[in-house]
């Protein structure tokens, strides 16, 4: 078997199963073999990759890497919360991770096990692969060097590189609804799908606020696990990627409320502006028929009813008054 194919005993879950020595060139590896290498002071660190794996998988991993009975139980399953947790000589991360179907967020997670010389990143739900995260640090052997830690890198800042286009796609629908919230026709569809929106992005923000804080603690932490000054400063730089996606939610967050509350607004006017031609329209109608209403009962006495000029008389009056009301309601502009 050639150093870089995947061992075919590997189960469906296991995506990838890599030995990086200490001048970052790849292995392939199998899972029985990893403890065995641990042990080997040769350098370098093992990166495994999982997606949905089964519970006979994590039983072998927590064997072979040691680790703590807490985080292969919240590794299990997908509802834990963005976090980080120390477990000895490890840290167990849970992040979110996003994709766009249709207009809707799907969202998946990630759970990422970095010890002294391993990464372990096991996805949930919708979670793009990671394939294209190891061959783009393998292209950089210098700095995969650094360890398992600058690994975990690389799996964070794709992550939070995926939230930006996201954000970005949020963007140019609500500027095309834009359109649609100052035009003259109410469209119920455009409140639809403004609502739609800011849920999504309500979603979308309670999954990148608390990776802040994850990603804060990575740069602050004095773990030996993430020894170097050179990978606190990529774990700062995704922190700020990761406060800029924020910061953009938030303020698409708001043009959304604004907008909604711009489009019930120019509602109501409309509303209120048909309201006043119904009633300057009523009124105009009413003087006639409250004059013909009168003449239309049946006694005697009426005024004018037996002159000669009487009906043409009664017309005049009519018009008047109605040319009166509609100067007055066109004056102040109801008609």
């Amino acid at each position: 078997m050639a150093e870089n194919e995947r061992p075919a005993s590997l189960p469906d879950c296991v995506i990838n199963c890599i030995r990086y020595d200490g001048r970052g060139q790849r292995h392939a590896l199998e899972l029985d073999a990893i403890s065995e290498v641990l042990a080997n002071d040769g350098g370098g660190f093992v990166w495994l990759g999982l997606y949905e794996p089964e519970d006979t998988v994590l039983d072998k991993l927590q064997e072979e890497f040691g680790l703590h009975d807490l985080a292969i139980e919240d590794a299990h399953k997908a509802h834990q919360r963005p976090k980080i947790e120390a477990y000895g000589n490890s840290l167990f991360i849970a992040v979110n991770t996003a994709q766009v179907i249709g207009e809707r967020i799907v969202y998946g997670e990630t759970h990422a096990f970095l010890g002294p010389r391993f990464l372990i990143t096991v996805r949930h739900g919708a979670s793009l692969s990671y394939a294209t995260v190891r061959t783009r640090v393998e292209r950089e052997p210098e700095l995969l060097a650094l360890g398992a830690s600058y690994g975990l890198y690389a799996v964070l800042d794709y992550i939070v590189d995926n939230y930006l286009p996201i954000a970005q796609q949020f963007k140019d629908t609500l500027l095309l609804l834009e359109k649609d919230v100052f035009s003259d026709a109410y469209r119920r569809e455009t409140i639809v799908r403004l609502y739609d929106l800011k849920r999504e992005l309500t979603y979308m923000r309670m999954s990148v606020a608390p990776l802040q804080d994850v990603l804060s603690q990575l740069v602050r932490t004095s773990s030996p696990l993430i020894p170097d000054e050179e990978v606190r400063l990529y774990f700062r730089d995704v922190l700020d990627h990761a406060v800029r996606v924020n910061d953009s939610i938030d303020a698409l967050r708001d043009m959304l409320g604004t907008a909604l509350s711009v489009n019930l607004s120019l509602v109501t006017l409309a509303q209120g502006e048909t309201v006043k031609k119904l009633g300057a329209w009523a009124a105009l109608l009413a003087a006639p028929t409250l004059i013909a209403s009168w003449y239309g009962m049946n006694f005697h006495g009426m005024p004018e009813l037996d002159e000669r000029y009487a009906y043409p008389l009664l017309i005049g009056v009519v018009a008047t008054t109605c040319g009166l009301l509609y100067r007055l309601f066109k004056r102040a502009r109801w008609l």
